[in-house]
């Protein structure tokens, strides 16, 4: 039976509103100036979703928003890239819709975020056939899913019973302890996806060649972010490294999450590992183009000029 999506998603869901060029040290009861705003589409699962997305993949998303204009305008992005929302639950009355401000201060940044509605989704606000109907399931932002975290291991493995590939991006773990469920998931995904910090964390190695080589044992495909320097990527004993797309960067904010997305459609092309984490580093590059994680991808003027150049 054909499968109704190439990928779908279960996740978080918020607005960026991204502030720059404020200094790193603010200081208390000032009114600090900003020399430019941008709200944007945020959150790593509705970026990775988005995204796909814009390359022609086709996503089912679920996630749990609240009623508010918030969560009605960061809907409202992902269904202008025919991302369907079938399954996506709007909560009445409860609390509102996350939020993330970033404080952008050239290469380093200030990351705040109001969890809001999507810290409360739990495993009965998914439905199950919805997300089995795809090809491939993604899950990321791991710490964030508060209340979806104790059944995750039974998802994983219900869709993976069904058939499906499973790929996992854990992003940040703001308590910094990389424990819970993570260790059991890392056992069932078919794909991990971290960055170089996260990879030395959950391995406890001191430098991204052991954290892949440790991950590598656990998990059949691994691909590292590693920023400017590109990505590693690992099968077995087999590791390649790519070199990050030349481009001078807007904005880096949401590029591991384009990263996801540019493998993870060529992962669904069939495409060998490297070629999958060449795909990651040129979509990450063009999200840099423009300011937050998915304004390059609503250009399609841009995406039309850069993907051919690099391509």
């Amino acid at each position: 039976m054909k499968n109704r999506f190439d990928v779908t998603i279960a996740g978080e869901i918020n607005l960026d509103l991204i502030l720059y060029g404020l200094p790193e040290v603010m200081p208390l009861e000032r009114e600090l100036l900003a020399s430019n705003f941008q709200l944007t589409l945020g959150s790593s699962s509705a970026i990775v979703a988005h995204n796909l997305a814009a390359l022609g993949v086709s996503v089912g998303f679920i996630t749990r928003v609240g009623d508010d204009a918030l969560g009605t305008i960061a809907i409202e992005r992902l269904a202008e890239r025919c991302v369907d929302l079938t399954c996506v639950k709007r909560v009445h009355g409860g609390k509102a819709g996350g939020v993330t401000i970033l404080l952008n201060h050239g290469g380093k940044r200030h990351i705040l975020t109001y969890l809001g509605a999507m810290s409360e989704m739990t495993a009965r606000d998914l439905d199950m056939s919805y997300l089995a109907s795809g090809r491939h399931f993604h899950l990321s932002s791991l710490f964030l899913q508060k209340a979806l975290q104790p059944d995750l291991p039974s998802i994983f493995r219900r869709l993976k019973a069904e058939g499906l590939t499973l790929s996992l991006d854990t992003n940040d773990d703001p308590e910094g302890r990389w424990d819970g469920v993570l260790d059991e998931l890392l056992s069932i995904v078919d794909i991990f996806l971290p960055n170089e910090n996260e990879a030395c964390a959950i391995s406890g190695k001191a430098d991204v060649e052991s954290a892949i080589d440790a991950l590598a044992r656990r998990v059949p495909l691994v691909a590292v972010k590693c920023g400017k320097r590109g990505a590693l990527v690992q099968k077995g004993t087999r590791r390649w490294m790519l070199p990050a797309e030349a481009v001078t960067p807007v904005d880096t904010i949401g590029a591991g999450d384009s990263f996801d997305a540019g493998f993870l459609a060529a992962y669904l092309h069939g495409e060998a590992p490297e070629s999958c984490a060449a795909s990651g580093d040129r979509i990450a590059a063009l999200s840099t183009l423009r300011a937050g994680g998915t304004e390059s991808f609503r250009d399609s003027e841009l995406m039309g000029e850069f993907l051919p150049r690099v391509g």
